[in-house]
């Protein structure tokens, strides 16, 4: 399994229509819905709107009023033949006068959708922790350098340090003399060593 870190965007025109390839990375059903919200304001008066989306253990797609099974069947079909999880890809159309048939739907959004995939940067995902920690400021410099390979999603200071990270079990076990570990639950996490 793979994901991506980051949003990637690739255009393309094909006879007349635009189409818009957008892949971002997503936790949970809220970002897809807020995410295509803020698509729908950013590319106000597109066509369509289609989009697939992958979690461990849930997928999901819409043809947005595309012919059945010619837009969100196509992403979804890409986007598993890559192996990601916790990916949405929205392929936003604005359409250009010249009807492209089932056959050139379905070519279209399948390959606005690999190339967009192509533009990403894919990481593989391993057994990890997410966990809330808390030090003195004293170890932060310690604490960065330890959690190099980690993700630090957010950081408080306050009396002390407190990160929220994702991380290898092995860090989190080579750092624990060192923190207060709040909280802890295993979870998929990219892998960045």
């Amino acid at each position: 399994m793979k994901c991506i870190l980051t949003k990637e965007i690739y255009e393309t025109t094909i006879k007349n229509s635009k189409f818009i390839g957008i892949i971002i990375p997503i936790e949970s059903k809220d970002d897809i819905k807020n995410n295509l919200n803020k698509l729908k304001e950013e590319y106000r008066n597109a066509t369509h709107y289609c989009y697939a989306f992958t979690f461990l253990n849930d997928k999901g797609f819409s043809d947005d009023g595309e012919p059945n099974k010619t837009a969100g069947i196509p992403i979804l079909n890409v986007i598993e033949g890559n192996d990601l999880v916790n990916v949405l890809v929205v392929v936003i159309r604005y359409f250009g006068g010249i009807k492209l048939g089932p056959g050139g739907l379905i070519r279209a959004y399948s390959n606005t959708c690999k190339e967009v995939i192509n533009k990403s940067t894919l990481v593989e995902l391993i057994k990890g922790i997410e966990a809330s920690i808390t030090f003195p400021y004293s170890n932060e410099k310690e604490i960065n350098y330890l959690l190099k390979d980690s993700i630090i999603k957010n950081k408080s200071y306050e009396e002390n340090c407190t990160y929220i990270i994702e991380t290898t079990k092995e860090v989190l076990d080579s750092i624990s003399n060192l923190v207060t570990i709040n909280y802890k639950h295993e979870k998929t996490i990219p892998k960045l060593n």
